[in-house]
């Protein structure tokens, strides 16, 4: 057994089903973890834990809406009925909308900031007690780049990214006393569904974004797993309250 072996471990990814959740799920699967992917499109969904599964991993799906009280209690149920627990949480599920910020409307506003920033709220709450129970466990909070910059086109988005770091810290500080680890990973630019308009629709911005990544290109998916794993594992029993940017470097200037 190594610090980084996660086997027996249950891990639920929410937003699993594709992106960045699918690539860290992935990687937790590697690791040994049992995986739950609680996401909303359940086609999606299926496609997705036949791709972990060939990983070797039990991994199951859960149709869940992380704004929903009621559909969140389900998912710890349903993780915990089937492994006999949650270790491991992680907070991915999020939306953007491009847009300037005096032309949002407030539904639009809200729905980004309910959906990035209070669903995972709900969901560290909920999967808390099972943690503290249990002697432990790992929560893992998916922010991103725009928590710490600004941004001209994604004003809901980064407002509600900037508040999972500060909630980050507000929970490890809560929970440090029950052995439970929070810490947040700030993805940089990577291609997923989400950032594909821009590489089609804004070849120029495209382009900028890439000359300043000293990577010299952007990410895919499966690289946000190492650093999920390491958060997930004994490795990391001693930090807490951090926020890790895996970005090429872009952040460095």
């Amino acid at each position: 057994m190594t610090m980084f072996d996660l086997t027996g471990k249950t891990a639920i990814v929410t937003g699993g089903n594709g992106g960045i959740g699918l690539g860290i799920a992935r990687g937790l699967a590697h690791a040994g973890a049992n995986i739950v992917v609680a996401a909303r499109n359940a086609a999606k969904t299926d496609a997705a834990l036949e791709d972990i599964r060939e990983l070797g991993a039990h991994a199951i799906g859960v149709e869940t809406d992380v704004t929903s009280e009621e559909s969140v209690a389900a998912m710890t149920e349903a993780a915990t009925s089937e492994f006999g627990s949650v270790d491991i949480l992680v907070n991915n599920a999020g939306i953007a909308l491009r847009k300037a910020p005096q032309d949002y409307t407030l539904e639009e506003w809200n729905q980004v900031v309910d959906i990035n920033l209070t669903g995972t709220f709900l969901c560290a709450r909920q999967v808390y007690p099972l943690m503290k129970n249990a002697g432990g466990g790992k929560i893992i909070n998916i922010g991103s780049m725009t928590s710490i910059f600004g941004s001209d086109w994604v004003a809901s988005y980064s407002s509600s990214k900037g508040g999972v770091v500060q909630l980050t810290k507000s929970l490890a500080l809560s929970w440090a006393k029950d052995n439970i680890q929070v810490n947040s990973i700030l993805p940089g630019w990577i291609h997923t569904d989400l950032t594909t308009p821009i590489r089609s629709d804004n070849p120029e911005r495209y382009a900028s974004i890439t000359a300043r990544i000293p990577h010299g290109r952007w990410a895919e998916p499966d690289e946000m797993g190492g650093c999920a794993v390491f958060l997930a594992s004994a490795a990391s029993d001693y930090v807490t309250g951090t926020a890790i940017p895996v970005d090429g470097g872009y952040a460095a200037f």
